[in-house]
């Protein structure tokens, strides 16, 4: 292989590995924003992953960081960088499809998990105190304001006593005051799935991109070993 060639495939390389980086240091920030303008984190503990914003950050992260070992590997030429670099992209592909496949079998199971903890957090929000559980009550009555709907199946599960975060008006000051009918479980649920849409949409444009650097890292290494290169 000529110098030329090899000139070529380690831009090639630099520059999938520099917008592999870009995708998931944008995925990180993207996760971080959604944590800090999320108004209902407390509400789903049971199953982590339902939470796009714990996946976007954790898979960024690594996404950057296993990357910017690529970069590094091809700028210096180093061998020991390259073959970590492909190792890790490797396990971090197996990784992705896994997920994957556990989100596709488990699809149902999440929806019973999701329903289960809007569930649970109703009845902690009725059963507490007026100043206990703030962070909880605050963030179920953000969900019932922003998403115009009012307890987990409709305004039954309240049992008579059916917050403000409820009212149709706004402000709400009429006496009795019309509530929303829908619940709020098919309208997160629905929002939770366009989420994971473009969470999916994400990851399978990264893991093409990661593809492409494994198939240009070997050409590119076996190079470099049969000439004794790039160790230093």
């Amino acid at each position: 292989m000529n110098r030329s060639c090899v000139n070529c495939l380690k831009g090639l390389i630099i520059f999938l590995n520099f917008i592999c980086w870009l995708c998931g240091a944008f995925v990180v920030a993207f996760g971080e924003f959604q944590m800090m303008h999320s108004k209902f984190g407390s509400l789903i503990t049971s199953f982590w992953p339902i939470y796009p914003a714990n996946t976007l950050v954790v898979t960024g992260t690594i996404v950057t960081c296993v990357c910017y070992l690529g970069v590094l590997g091809g700028l210096k030429e180093n061998r020991c960088m390259l073959i970590t670099f492909f190792i890790l992209l490797f396990i971090l592909m197996l990784v992705e499809l896994a997920m994957a496949c556990v989100f596709l079998v488990y699809s149902r199971e999440i929806d019973s998990f999701f329903e289960a903890d809007l569930m649970r957090s109703l009845e902690i929000y009725k059963q507490s105190d007026p100043d206990g559980n703030l962070t909880l009550k605050n963030d179920f009555d953000a969900v019932q304001y922003l998403f115009r709907c009012c307890g987990v199946h409709g305004e039954a599960d309240w049992e008579g006593n059916i917050p403000i975060s409820c009212c149709t008006e706004d402000p709400c000051n009429t006496v009795p005051h019309l509530n929303w009918k829908e619940g709020c479980h098919i309208k997160l649920r629905n929002w939770f799935a366009g989420n994971f849409l473009s969470t999916g949409a994400g990851v399978v444009t990264m893991f093409i991109i990661q593809f492409a650097c494994m198939c240009v890292i070997i050409p590119l290494f076996c190079h470099f070993s049969r000439q004794r290169l790039g160790y230093l």
